[in-house]
């Protein structure tokens, strides 16, 4: 699973196998379009990060898995 940022010691990665899941998402499990946590176990401040984060890059990680194509996201400056 390709890993698409990291940050706050945090690491996103996106499954890009669509057959096994049906909901565009990144792991934690999150959903893209909703942007909400469909499973896994984030403390609260954590769960902040990663929304705010995906919020800002949603065009992004939408692109990256619809076409599946690997891109990584910059990092917090």
């Amino acid at each position: 699973m390709p890993v698409i940022a990291r940050f706050y010691g945090i690491i996103i990665k996106m499954y890009f196998i669509r057959n096994e899941h049906r909901v565009a998402h990144f792991y934690a499990v999150f959903g893209i379009d909703s942007l909400e946590m469909i499973e896994g176990d984030l403390p609260g401040r954590a769960q902040l990060l990663v929304k705010d984060r995906a919020k800002f890059y949603q065009k992004e990680l939408l692109e990256m898995w619809n076409s599946r194509k690997f891109m990584q996201l910059p990092g917090l400056e």
